[in-house]
């Protein structure tokens, strides 16, 4: 009876050792203190190798049925392993299965978000040389990513478990979810332009070489596009020359450099491994590399799945809208159109989005005045759209909203004939009824447009009439304080065309567009009550026209977003130490005509 994995030790009582010997089926050796050479047969042919120093190093990989033999062993004290320069730490040592038993596997990916791995698929695939389909989830055997280790022999770096596959299915490409973020290494990007024949890039692998079986170092080496395909590219080897992608090179990235700066253009996939060590190969020469450069959009995507701090960005273009996610790094994916994914009202007049945990509530008017409501959950999923008016009363044409959560209740505001109702969407899914905000924060006169906050578990409400802000809190329990004139307090800048807010902590932040956009203010309330005046923003946007203002909170930042009349949207950070980002555009890819009104919100 087979008696399963057997660990066999020897011990060496000097700094060196010889052993002579036969183990048959040998799937791992370890040589603790000390450098071991092995000398080993498979398949009937004799070779040697190091071992790594105080490190499992797997044998025997490929070998047939019969297995790897074990012949000799010779152990010296061997140095001191040391650090080494890594000039892409962001490449990975991925493994897959326990290293050294029968059906392990090692392969290259990269990191690309401080939780995802780009890498083959083949990699996880039950047999590779069938193709590279992998079934979404968990892998089927443990998995692990090395990452920032120059050395694999030595210490540093992070081991991580691989917990989730999100594979292609039309190539061998799939991201890889780490079971914890790697946060101190520079992920690298995705190139978006395709690779072109005749260009040189670089693939960068743990793969074998011509000498070493299993290297501990990431080496690298440059290969010339043959020929660009649908969803691949065929490479030769430039230099060193003769050089291959080997086994182990699988998943590696082929990198482009533009400018200093590494991106992804491709990754490994199969190869001829003429003259890797242990490849008979002669006759056929080359590699076919999987290109990254068309599914971009499918990586951002796949890394917005990751828990974390996220902002979503709704965009209103005519009666069309659109939603896209900016990721931790400020990049975005690209933007789809809702009403595409959830059902047609008919277009969209207004818009807005609010937060709670992983999930997006979206809430619009539709071109018959209805309210209209549809959550995008943190899978990426979409409910059905809700009409808000069958279950919290009919208002007439409604023409503005805005939303907000607190804890995990939705409160929305809508402007309708130019009277600003309130409701609630609780956990739940119930709604209570619109009720007329001036019947309990008394009578304000027609308002042209509304903004609110959530601010230390209170609802925080601004709404613009006659060209002046009026504010009014509401209260856990549900009361309302009385309308307050702003300009009191503040002064007036200018007649007020446009309102947004945050609240951050006990702090709510506004921000302003007066003099029909042509000038941008902010103004802070404190959680004491008082408020700091109006700053002008010019300085920071620059002589900017404002046809829409978004505020929200994000990780104890405030988040702007606004759009101009030159059909830009631009973005820009308030940080917790009260200083501002630089401005920066939005890419609004997948938006079609102009863009109207924007919208944001933080999710997690």
């Amino acid at each position: 009876m087979d008696p399963g994995p057997v660990k066999v030790c020897f011990r060496v009582t000097g700094p060196t050792g010889y052993l002579a010997l036969e183990l048959p089926k040998v799937y791992n050796i370890k040589g603790d203190d000390h450098t071991v050479k092995a000398t080993l047969k498979t398949d009937g042919s004799v070779s040697s190798f190091d071992v790594r120093k105080n490190f499992y190093t797997p044998v025997g990989e490929g070998s047939s049925g019969d297995g790897t033999t074990l012949l000799e062993l010779t152990a010296t004290d061997g140095p001191t392993a040391t650090g080494t320069a890594n000039a892409y730490p962001a490449v990975a040592a991925v493994n897959v299965g326990q290293p050294g038993r029968a059906g392990s596997r090692a392969c290259t990916g990269t990191l690309v978000d401080p939780n995802w791995v780009l890498t083959a698929a083949s990699c996880f695939a039950a047999d590779p040389t069938a193709g590279f389909t992998v079934p979404a989830g968990p892998p089927a055997v443990a998995s692990t990513a090395t990452i920032g280790r120059a050395d694999l022999a030595t210490s540093g770096g992070h081991t991580v478990a691989i917990t989730e596959l999100v594979p292609r299915t039309d190539r061998d490409l799939v991201m890889a979810r780490l079971a914890a973020p790697v946060t101190d290494v520079t992920p690298l990007t995705v190139a978006t332009a395709a690779p072109v024949q005749g260009e040189t890039l670089r693939v960068a692998g743990y793969g074998r070489t011509k000498t070493e079986w299993v290297p501990n170092k990431l080496h690298t080496a440059t290969f010339n596009v043959d020929a660009v395909k649908a969803t691949g590219v065929d490479i030769t080897g430039v230099s060193p020359a003769g050089t291959s992608v080997c086994q182990g090179d699988t998943g590696a990235p082929t990198i482009r450099e533009t400018g200093g700066t590494p991106k992804i253009a491709a990754v490994a996939s199969t190869s001829w491994q003429n003259g890797c060590l242990g490849s008979t190969e002669t006759a056929h020469n080359g590699a076919f590399n999987t290109r990254t450069d068309d599914v971009y959009d499918w990586v951002q995507q796949t890394r917005a799945l990751a828990t974390g701090w996220k902002t979503e960005v709704l965009v209103k273009s005519g009666t069309s809208l659109y939603q896209g996610i900016r990721l931790t790094d400020g990049s975005l994916t690209g933007f789809g159109d809702v009403e595409s994914k959830v059902g047609s009202i008919g277009g969209v007049k207004s818009a807005a989005a609010a937060g709670i945990n992983g999930d997006t509530h979206v809430v619009a008017v539709g071109s018959d005045g209805h309210i209209r409501h549809t959550i995008r959950s943190a899978n990426g999923s979409w409910s059905n759209w809700g009409d808000v008016n069958s279950v919290a009363g009919w208002l007439g044409s409604a023409t503005q909203v805005s939303a907000v959560s607190i804890g995990t209740d939705l409160h929305v505001i809508v402007l309708a004939n130019g009277i600003v109702f309130h409701t609630v969407r609780h956990a739940d899914g119930n709604w209570t009824g619109f009720g007329d905000v001036s019947g309990a924060a008394g009578g304000l006169g027609s308002a042209t447009s509304v903004a609110t906050a959530s601010v230390a578990g209170q609802l925080q409400l601004a709404a613009v009439s006659g060209g002046k802000i009026f504010h009014t809190i509401r209260n856990s329990a549900g009361s309302w304080t009385s309308w307050g004139d702003v300009s009191t307090y503040l002064g007036a800048p200018g007649p007020v065309s446009s309102i947004t807010m945050a609240g951050v902590g006990g702090e709510t932040h506004v921000v302003i567009a007066t003099a029909n956009g042509t000038h941008q203010y902010h103004a802070l309330r404190k959680s004491d009550g008082t408020w700091e005046n109006f700053a002008d923003l010019g300085g920071l946007l620059g002589q900017v026209t404002a046809k829409s203002l978004s505020a929200t909170a994000v990780d104890g930042e405030v988040q702007l977003a606004l759009v101009t009349d030159d059909n830009k949207i631009l973005h820009i950070i308030r940080h917790a130490d009260r200083t501002w980002s630089t401005v920066a555009p939005v890419e609004t890819t997948g938006v079609n005509g102009t863009r109207d009104a924007v919208a944001i919100t933080g999710t997690l």
